[in-house]
């Protein structure tokens, strides 16, 4: 999709206050649900679930958009919420995204809304957190629904997406972006274009960071399953050690990074995350599997990284007298913010949140399915600080970790924002 924008259309879109040309948000209608928004927040982070078992989060979010009067669809992608917005006028269709999904993490945090939530995960009870802010995604986007279906004075219609499992479906399962997009989440109507936040820790709140094009990496999953010899640990002659070839492999598999790609023009990791093998300690066992990822930021990077991971993994473990079997499989793509649209839309982050609150970011190797959205319509993605001022960035904890902790008083601007690329997407032609 092409977007042409006037050279005095950017100026002027700089100008605008909250009001816009059409469908009116006046600053108190914001400042009005905030405390519905942290206390929606609240009730989520106490009550994470798992990715595909977001059965009371759904249900907590189709109640509210059906008590907005906003049409509802549930069951999508296993748990997943669509609801449907329409203006006043006829128009085109812009999709907001949140995600729902908590890890299997045990939080550490001391807050009165702790989570002391415990799942099974991979067959081991564990606690369950909202470990990367997916409960303020939610909370975001179910205050971005209240604000549109009372300043409904829009040409055009808001698809409001609330998407499962963004972590990953479970083994033998599928679910996330890309089950809804196969169900067809972008149709009926057809989106034009897709606007979606994440939370961040580390930047502190009340800024933005974006990046056009390629903003996050590609995720790949490898599995490597090493077959030797087993053999008492006295007589290691005697065997063909499987965790001294995975030592090799590990090694060898860095020299793929450092050696062999490109990284002036863009950032490549692999890490062993994993690795199981043997029960005693002076048994050589037979057999090793060790689990991990591959991030990349560029497609043809990414096909030369899976071609010799194969032939170097395969190579080592001949060397060695072993068999091996490699197993890639792809989790998401790129995500990229497409650059017409992020152009067309910049002003509208700048005068939300403050031309000095906004700036353009190096890509990260994290990965997010927001991607499977973006591979089919334009899609702007961004982040959202989450850091409270009284603490520096650098210190802030990381997502994914028993202390992530987010700022409630980040959520709003959050709501202000992807309100207003909504109306500001649908007002123009």
């Amino acid at each position: 999709m092409k977007y042409k924008i006037p050279q005095s259309g950017i100026s002027l879109l700089l100008i605008f206050s909250f009001y816009t040309v059409q469908g009116q948000i006046k600053n108190n209608d914001f400042t009005a649900i905030e405390n519905k928004v942290i206390e929606w927040r609240h009730h989520l982070h106490q009550n994470p679930e798992l990715s595909n078992r977001e059965f009371k989060t759904s249900a907590y979010v189709a109640e509210h958009l059906k008590n907005l009067g906003i049409s509802v669809q549930t069951g999508v992608a296993h748990t997943g919420v669509v609801g449907l917005l329409k203006g006043k006028r006829p128009g085109r269709v812009v999709a907001l995204r949140a995600d729902m999904d908590g890890l299997p993490v045990r939080e550490r945090v001391d807050l009165p809304y702790k989570s002391e939530a415990t799942a099974l995960f991979n067959g081991q009870e564990t606690g369950v957190m909202h470990a990367c802010g997916h409960d303020t995604h939610v909370a975001i986007l179910m205050g971005v629904a209240e604000v549109l279906a009372k300043n409904n004075d829009f040409a055009g219609t808001v698809k409001f997406i609330f998407q499962p499992a963004e972590e990953g479906a479970p083994s033998g399962e599928k679910g996330g972006a890309s089950l809804m997009v196969e169900e067809g989440v972008l149709e009926r109507p057809k989106v034009d274009a897709i606007f979606g936040l994440h939370i961040s820790s580390g930047t502190h709140v009340g800024k933005i960071t974006y990046k056009p094009r390629g903003m996050m990496a590609a995720s790949q999953r490898f599995v490597i399953k090493i077959n030797g010899k087993q053999a008492h640990g006295s007589t290691p002659w005697q065997s063909v050690d499987p965790i001294v070839i995975a030592s090799q492999i590990i090694n060898g598999l860095q020299t793929l990074v450092s050696r062999e790609s490109e990284l002036t023009k863009e950032a490549v990791v692999i890490s062993v995350g994993s690795i199981h093998s043997g029960i005693r300690f002076n048994i050589i066992p037979e057999s090793l599997e060790m689990v991990g990822t591959i991030r990349t930021l560029d497609r043809d990077m990414k096909e030369h990284i899976r071609n010799r991971m194969n032939e170097l993994v395969s190579g080592i473990a001949k060397a060695y007298r072993a068999t091996v079997e490699v197993i890639i499989e792809d989790g998401t793509d790129i995500t990229y913010n497409d650059p017409e649209l992020t152009q067309m839309m910049l002003p509208t982050l700048q005068k939300v949140a403050g031309m000095d609150k906004v700036t353009e970011i190096s890509a990260i190797t994290g990965a997010e399915d927001f991607s499977y959205f973006q591979k089919e319509v334009p899609g702007l993605f961004f982040f959202l600080g989450g850091t409270p001022t009284s603490l520096e960035e650098a210190d802030a904890p990381s997502h994914h970790t028993p202390d992530f902790f987010v700022d409630d008083s980040s959520m709003l601007l959050g709501v202000k924002t992807l309100s207003q690329l909504a109306l500001d997407y649908l007002a123009k032609e």
